[in-house]
């Protein structure tokens, strides 16, 4: 069990793990695969550059799959635990559907930007991240800014920084409990999080997934199993 105090103050962190169990392709391993391009070679500011209608056309496809997704019981399970703590809750994934939102959590951190939202690629524009659900399968033009610029995924692409990392710093170093669920341990900085709190006094550390994480010996419990089997059943508050 993971007993939480009441002057504890928990992060947590969740990856793709957690949403694969709703249905949602992680791009790791067997599944890293779309229409044989790697991951890399459609998420990224050199694809965008070098391809903008293939790459509207991958998340035109991650946007079609995402909207056929249900929370599972771990996102619900998450959605109660913020409702019970408030703001002694930290929540920051890595995940860029809205799986969590929907299941009703209200204050979740998208390091990695949201699926569901995009905005104009120029850094200098005012105008900021807009929901759009849209799909943009066979795009002639890339649609375009008021202000020029081409509009693009708000995503964080491999080879730029994640957003709100001020904040989930300030987050780390006050929580004194840390749970990592359905993470790789792989994508950085997020990987790093566990060991930035590991060995601090009065911090405890879990990881909860089915798989070990590559930076599995910095955790100071593990659960394995599906986070949605395994996460309703060891939650406790004291």
């Amino acid at each position: 069990m993971i007993h939480i105090r009441p002057e504890d103050r928990v992060f947590i962190l969740t990856g793709a793990g957690l949403s694969a169990e709703s249905g949602i392709p992680t791009f790791r391993g067997s599944d890293g695969l779309w229409r044989n391009f790697r991951i890399e070679e459609v998420a990224s500011p050199v694809a965008w550059r070098n391809d903008p209608r293939l790459v509207w056309e991958f998340y035109s496809w991650r946007r079609e799959v995402a909207a056929q997704c249900k929370p599972n019981p771990a996102h619900l399970a998450l959605a109660q635990l913020e409702q019970t703590l408030g703001e002694r809750l930290f929540h920051c994934t890595q995940n860029v559907d809205s799986l969590l939102e929907q299941a009703g959590c209200n204050n979740v951190c998208h390091m990695h930007g949201r699926l569901m939202q995009s905005r104009c690629e120029r850094a200098a524009c005012r105008q900021p991240p807009f929901d759009d659900r849209n799909s943009y399968p066979t795009l002639e033009s890339v649609p375009i800014c008021q202000c020029g610029g081409r509009i693009r995924p708000h995503i964080c692409w491999f080879g730029e920084v994640p957003y709100h990392l001020e904040e989930i710093g300030a987050a780390l170093d006050h929580c004194t409990i840390f749970i990592c669920i359905g993470s790789s341990g792989v994508v950085h900085p997020a990987a790093g999080f566990a060991a930035q709190v590991k060995g601090r006094h009065g911090t405890r550390s879990y990881y909860i997934g089915p798989e070990e994480p590559a930076n599995r010996r910095y955790f100071d419990e593990n659960f394995w199993g599906k986070a949605g089997e395994v996460l309703p059943k060891i939650l406790a508050l004291k």
